[in-house]
């Protein structure tokens, strides 16, 4: 017969042995599941992350490219050849002031096709000592085959094509370094004449993609729109056959980012993301790995619970109390971070298995609301006045327009739009340095003027402010104080682009009259181009000024 003591004890024993096994079930799948999310995230974090440095990589390249195709075509007059010296001289000057500003340039050039001219070949400039551009001897074109798109890449295939172009790797001419190039061809009056291109070190940009690694396997790499690898840290791809041995294991062609291959037997998980130049910018970690964390969270919790019974049930109480109570708050902590609620509060901090547990979970869910919070200000900021973008503005419209929408009674608010006049001259006259310093002027004045409501960049030079509370009720008072602010900002300038011609347009909203946001926004663009056109007026009797 047993005693009482020993059936309680087993019945505990028995009904905490099927707490903690459901427990550590339950737990293991929202860690599993949590852990999942966390590499997803993760993963297209670090992928967005290395896209925008290529991107801003890439765009520098290609946006100095397209500034001088466009500015030798409109250069060109004629293609004589005194001509084509005057206008080689103004090339390289433009050029020169393009390359400059541009990160990772190892050369630059401009050549004319022997066609056009046998005297003129233009120029190229180089930079393999990192101390300044250096004039080099331009490569004799005459002694290839200009239609031969297999030679002279750099020169051929843009020719070829007829549009501006990313290049694969190649070996430059006559300086034995690998390079990539953007190239645009020239035209004038319909006539092909040359090429201008920018040549940067491959290894300078294999670094940027080398610098993109997550868990101890994972790794980078780059393909183009095809398929077909560009760059692949543990592939030579410059001297790679165009045959489908270098093409990725796995389709782009679907609506998600995220895909799951084998590669050499091993199971791996990616996520790819578009570059502005139309590659493709792949992370790829081990499924492996990407495991390893929850299973070995799993495995914790199990033997925490194995321990747990053979301890004394003069104990038993208090272990299960000690390993349920933080098992329940990390179970809660976690689905408040599957929806979104990163402010969880986990006290337990012993040192044990739930403590690391506990410590790990609390600082993934810190890194992920820091790198979520830096995302979501980057999103909604404009990066050159740093007042909020046209993003910001469609996130309080949709606000105002659910108000709307559901009938509140309060609904007031009013909008106003600005344009800045004469950008496009101070960009003409003075460089586009100077339209920068205009733009964030004209936004001082109108932050300045209207300092507790929300100011909008919505693109190029309009900007937009929209009146709530106290300054809708004040509204007539700040507009007042804008001009003021405007004109005294103008009598204290010295240079044009320092002054302020701002077009504005206010309008408020009218239950009677508008639907929603977009009424009120489309009225106060209608009332700011009228002011830009009665200001125009005005201004045609000002002589000596920029209008």
């Amino acid at each position: 017969m047993r005693s009482l003591r020993t059936r309680i004890t087993a019945t505990m024993l028995c009904v905490i042995f099927i707490a903690l096994v459901f427990t550590t079930l339950l737990s293991a799948i929202f860690i599993r599941r949590t852990e999942s999310r966390k590499t997803d995230q993760l993963l297209l974090m670090l992928c967005k992350m290395g896209e925008q440095s290529l991107d801003y990589y890439f765009d520098s390249v290609q946006d100095s490219v397209d500034r001088v195709s466009s500015f030798v075509e409109e250069d060109l007059k004629d293609t004589s050849d005194e001509e084509l010296e005057k206008h080689m001289q103004r090339a390289r000057e433009y050029f020169g002031m393009m390359a400059s500003r541009t990160k990772g340039v190892l050369t630059y050039y401009y050549r004319i096709d022997p066609s056009v001219s046998s005297k003129v070949k233009g120029f190229w400039y180089t930079n393999l000592s990192g101390g300044g551009f250096e004039e080099h001897e331009v490569t004799d074109i005459t002694l290839y085959d200009v239609d031969d798109t297999s030679k002279l890449v750099w020169f051929t295939v843009p020719k070829h094509e007829g549009r501006s172009i990313w290049l694969p790797p190649y070996i430059t001419d006559n300086l034995d370094v690998r390079v990539i190039s953007y190239d645009a061809p020239v035209y004038c009056n319909g006539q092909f004449i040359g090429v201008v291109g920018i040549e940067v070190d491959y290894s300078t940009m294999a670094q940027e993609v080398d610098s993109i690694q997550f868990y101890d396997n994972g790794y980078a790499f780059l393909s183009g729109a095809d398929g077909k690898l560009f760059y692949h840290p543990h592939i030579d791809v410059t001297s790679a056959p165009s045959d489908a041995s270098y093409a990725i294991p796995f389709s782009m062609d679907g609506d998600s980012s995220f895909v799951r291959y084998s590669y050499n037997g091993e199971k791996k998980e990616a996520v790819w993301l578009p570059l502005s130049n139309g590659m493709r910018l792949i992370v790829s970690v081990p499924e492996s790995e990407t495991k390893g964390d929850w299973i070995g969270l799993i495995l914790n919790i199990s033997l925490g619970a194995v321990l747990v019974l053979l301890i004394s049930s003069l104990f038993l109480m208090l272990y299960t109390m000690r390993i349920t109570k933080p098992l329940e708050q990390l179970t809660e902590a976690t689905e408040q971070v599957e929806k979104g609620n990163y402010d969880v509060d986990l006290p337990y901090n012993e040192d044990d298995e739930l403590g690391r547990l506990t410590g790990s979970f609390k600082n993934l869910s810190d890194n992920m609301r820091a790198h979520i919070s830096d995302l979501s200000e980057q999103a909604f900021v404009d990066s050159l006045t740093q007042v909020k973008n046209k993003a910001a503005f469609a996130k309080i419209s949709d606000e105002l327009q659910q108000q709307i929408d559901n009938g509140a009674k309060e609904t007031e608010f009013a909008i106003g739009a600005f344009d800045c006049d004469s950008l496009k001259e101070i960009n003409d006259r003075y460089g586009h340095d100077k339209g920068d310093e205009y733009l964030k002027n004209a936004c001082a004045a109108i932050s300045d003027a209207f300092k507790r409501s929300p100011v909008f960049r919505m693109g190029g030079d309009e900007f937009c402010v929209i009146f709530r509370r106290g300054d809708y009720n004040h509204r007539g008072e700040l507009i007042r104080r804008f001009e003021k602010s405007v004109e005294k900002i103008n009598a204290a300038a010295s240079n044009p682009w320092e002054k302020v011609w701002i077009s504005s347009g206010f309008a408020e909203f009218d239950p009677a009259l508008d639907k929603g946001v977009a009424d009120v926004l489309k009225r106060a663009d209608e009332l700011m181009y009228e002011n830009k056109r009665e200001r125009k007026k005005i201004k045609r009797a000002v002589t000596g000024d920029v209008e």
